[in-house]
């Protein structure tokens, strides 16, 4: 059984028992979390459900940390105008255990 949520303006495929990372979430660690823009499930035997066949379907867990990802450099360059720029970047992210999914 799986689901597909979308959180952050992404889609995430989740199974019970997954760790995925979102953006960042409110919350302290431990804390619940629920997801209802569930956009298709999977039942066990391979039937996919969306759209409206859905109903009030939730995704819940727990969230199990708050962390930054690595670190991006960007580097700007324009050839023969001794322009050079460098910078960096770390998202953060949440995440997430998955604990069950409720269709």
């Amino acid at each position: 059984m799986y689901a597909v949520i979308e959180t952050g303006g992404k889609q995430y495929r989740v199974t019970p028992g997954q760790m995925i990372e979102v953006d960042t979430l409110a919350g302290d660690v431990g804390s619940a979390v629920e997801f209802d823009r569930v956009l298709a499930i999977s039942n066990e035997s391979n039937e996919l459900s969306f759209g409206e066949a859905l109903g009030n379907a939730r995704v819940r867990g727990k969230i199990a940390a708050h962390g930054r990802g690595d670190k991006v450099i960007v580097f700007k360059f324009k050839r023969k105008k001794q322009y050079k720029r460098t910078i960096g970047h770390r998202q953060n992210f949440t995440r997430v255990q998955v604990e069950e999914i409720v269709a």
